[in-house]
């Protein structure tokens, strides 16, 4: 069973149904204290946020539907355990959405990762795909959707469009991400109520720049 549970927060907007994060505990407190602060050296940041990579994606894995599996020990007594369900992928939006594939890596012994790019239409101001390479069985897969950062949802919107279009139930697909903006989370859901976000933090909301605050700055800068 998952550990994780329902977020809470004390931001204005609750967050919907289908967010989880982290449970807040000391030391997850200490290892954003650090990936926030503007003075954290660069290969600080990235060995401390790839710890907490590393607990979404463990955390993102207890969504997954297991089956009964029993097995035989060294011992001669079969066990009754589980297995998962199915086969899963990873997808990251790019560019700062590669950071997290490591730790997909990490956990998941030779998995496959697409990649997918989007960015910002100057004409329309609309999130625009430029380039997406996907598994070609992705359809049969569970997908866990890696980006770091979630503030207006545009992109990660998108990215859920173009994996969708290619045959992936809404709700096989997990999306990570390292901090939300309750705006964000919110306008996501209503597109997409069936699928769940995995959350390590949830932040007070967007400034008029719509960056995340307090956030932690550009993400693939800092990496």
């Amino acid at each position: 069973m998952s550990t994780l549970q329902a977020s809470t927060t004390t931001t204005a907007l609750p967050p919907p149904p289908s967010v989880y994060t982290l449970p807040r505990t000391q030391q997850l407190e200490a290892l954003y204290t650090i990936i926030r602060d503007k003075d954290t050296p660069r290969g600080d940041f990235i060995f401390y946020s790839d710890r907490i990579i590393r607990l979404l994606v463990e955390e993102g894995l207890n969504h997954l539907p297991v089956v009964p599996k029993s097995v035989q020990t060294p011992t001669g007594v079969t066990y009754a355990g589980v297995g998962f369900e199915g086969k899963i992928c990873g997808v990251s939006i790019l560019r700062a959405g590669e950071a997290m594939e490591q730790g997909l890596r990490e956990v998941c012994r030779s998995v496959r990762i697409g990649k997918i790019l989007i960015q910002r239409d100057e004409e329309t101001t609309q999130p625009k795909l430029f380039y997406a390479k996907l598994p070609q069985d992705i359809a049969n897969r569970y997908v866990l959707l890696l980006d770091p950062m979630l503030a207006t949802g545009g992109s990660a919107m998108k990215a859920v469009e173009v994996i969708m279009e290619h045959g992936v139930p809404e709700d096989r697909i997990i999306f990570i991400n390292l901090i939300s903006s309750p705006e964000g989370l919110q306008t996501f859901y209503k597109r997409y109520p069936k699928l769940r976000v995995i959350t390590g933090w949830i932040d007070d909301g967007l400034n008029d720049k719509a960056y995340i605050v307090p956030g932690l700055g550009d993400f693939g800068e800092r990496r």
